[in-house]
């Protein structure tokens, strides 16, 4: 039986195979990513490297910290103190609220609908107005 030759690590190009990743391989997509990032392809950093062995070897794009963080159940990552059950605070006043506690988004609606209803009695009055000069 046959066993598919590729594998981690193994590059195809228009799906025929090319081998294994190879230092020549990274440092050409190295500069890529230097001249993509805007860097004069001599000009490569260790991130560049870092990124297109990371590309060419199919690796995560995560650190292996990162990698064992992800790994530990969201409930567990953050324990500032072990046992520690903390307080509640009392909630602050934000700065986009006003002293009645309301948003700006509610000041705005509450702004409109006034500015609404003063447009519509101001046509309301100008209409009596009109009709009053129509009749005699």
């Amino acid at each position: 039986m046959n066993k598919n030759p590729l594998s981690k690590g193994v590059l195809t190009e228009n799906a025929v195979g090319i081998g294994p990743v190879t230092r020549e391989m990274v440092r050409a997509r190295t500069r890529e990513l230097a001249l993509i990032a805007g860097r004069v392809p001599p000009h490569v950093t260790r991130v560049d490297y870092d990124q297109a062995k990371r590309e060419l070897t199919g690796e995560s794009d995560m650190d292996r910290q990162e990698a064992v963080l992800e790994s530990i159940p969201e409930t567990k990552r953050w324990d500032p103190v072990p046992g520690s059950i903390g307080r509640q605070l009392l909630e602050s006043p934000s700065e986009d609220e006003d002293d009645e506690g309301r948003s700006e988004s509610e000041q705005l609606v509450d702004e409109g609908a006034e500015e609404a209803e003063r447009d519509q009695m101001l046509q309301a009055a100008r209409a009596a107005e009109k009709k009053d000069r129509r009749e005699p």
